[in-house]
């Protein structure tokens, strides 16, 4: 498409577009939807950083065939009857593991998926925003300017809606495109196996004192201190989830671990805290007191330090467990000539995580088919085992003290993946 071309789609008049906030214009859109053809397109959006919950305040559907709906969740509640209509359809997202949760809160939850942002980056485009892709493969500007907005606002502008509209009634044209690209790079079997990796994948459970996350809680000294912080956080918690605001938008965790340093003696010294700041900072000052004098009084105090999750960072590997620093950087490197071969990131070839893991704690042997069985029970998909497991077979073997030195073993193993993997498409 030529720049006037670009300019003129960028630019061109959207038709008015209206929120869907009842059942009756819901199921018609649904009856409307289910008529349509092919692939749908998905996309929600949500409030976050204006409210404590991640729901969605408006999830828009395209289907060629059908057109462009918009539907306002909290007031529709649930979606089973959209859900009936398309599930076993082929769902279009972009950067699906963002949206997927919010649409499986109200109901909304699919079998098949095309995810255009892992797309972009299993082709090796340099940036996957959907923006960027749109631009790169369609030839069309897509502006990106409401994309932090709070979508909890009623009424939504106008302008906020074609911008949504935009978002999805592009992604199904993106879809064919990125399909067609990754069939050429022979990427297809790969893509369809880490799209149904995305659906697959498990919600992390909560954090067993997720109130350790605060910023700048590593300047609280000493167990009084940090059940101060503790039930500051908690107080926090539970009063963002009732008014459904974000917590850092009621007192910021600068002003909690303020207070929680100076552990103050009273109501006033608490209110005489410059520090202590926010715009429910002393409109709920009852609250904080309360919490302040929780934590002077509690018993059960908070351990000073508690055991790393998972494994240690690697900048210490070197100090703690020689022989799996080694293997981690000669993995590294044998992956790096991987990904280069198959022009696909690296942290998409193998998951860091996951090479991390092997390396700590590698197989008893150390061959590929060894590897290959450790990777799967880690959760590699198909295509990344035979991609990498003998490029990390021969990275362990040249860290070994029996394993001669040579770096063209590396790209050895990284040209029998790149064959293995186009087999695998």
């Amino acid at each position: 498409m030529s720049s006037a071309a670009e300019q003129t789609a960028a630019a061109a008049p959207h038709a008015p577009l209206e929120v869907i906030a009842d059942r009756e214009g819901y199921l018609d859109a649904v009856r409307a939807i289910a008529d349509g053809d092919g692939p749908v397109a998905v996309d929600a959006e949500r409030a976050s950083g204006f409210r404590y919950s991640q729901r969605a305040y408006l999830i828009q559907v395209y289907r060629r065939g059908a057109g462009t709906f918009l539907f306002d969740p909290p007031a529709i509640g649930p979606f089973a009857e959209l859900d009936a209509a398309i599930r076993d359809e082929e769902w279009v997202l972009h950067a699906a593991s963002q949206d997927l949760p919010c649409l499986r809160e109200v109901g909304l939850s699919p079998n098949r998926l095309f995810d255009t942002e892992l797309g972009a980056r299993l082709a090796g485009l340099p940036r996957v925003g959907l923006g960027t892709v749109v631009e790169e493969l369609l030839g069309v500007h897509l502006a990106k300017e409401h994309s932090a907005a709070d979508w909890s606002t009623r009424p939504l502008p106008q302008a906020w809606l074609v911008y949504a509209a935009l978002d999805v009634e592009l992604l199904v044209d993106l879809r064919d495109a990125m399909a067609a690209l990754l069939a050429r790079q022979r990427k297809s079997g790969i893509a369809a196996q880490e799209f149904a990796a995305v659906l697959a994948r498990e919600t992390k459970p909560p954090r067993e004192e997720p109130w350790r996350r605060m910023t700048g809680l590593s300047t609280v000294r000493g167990a009084r201190g940090l059940a101060v912080a503790r039930a500051l956080w908690e107080a926090r918690d539970a009063y963002a989830r009732e008014v459904d605001t974000a917590p850092g938008r009621l007192v910021p965790d600068a002003s909690l671990v303020a207070a929680s340093r100076a552990i103050p003696e009273s109501k006033r010294d608490l209110v005489a805290l410059r520090d202590f700041s926010g715009r429910a900072s002393r409109s709920e000052i009852d609250r904080w007191w309360d919490a302040v004098e929780s934590g002077r009084a509690a018993e059960d105090l908070p351990a000073q330090r508690v055991p790393a999750e998972g494994l240690p960072a690697p900048r210490v590997w070197a100090d703690r467990n020689p022989p799996a620093d080694r293997r981690l950087k000669a993995a590294r490197a044998a992956l790096g000539e991987v990904a280069t071969l198959l022009d696909i990131p690296q942290e998409n070839v193998l998951t860091p995580e996951l090479l991390r893991r092997l390396a700590w704690s590698p197989p008893e042997a150390t061959d590929p088919a060894s590897v290959r069985e450790a990777l799967r029970g880690l959760g590699a998909r198909e295509w990344q085992l035979d991609a990498t497991s003998l490029a990390i077979s021969r990275a362990f073997a040249e860290v070994g003290d029996d394993s001669p030195a040579g770096g063209a073993r590396f790209v050895d193993a990284g040209q029998s993946a790149e064959r293995a993997a186009k087999r695998r498409s």
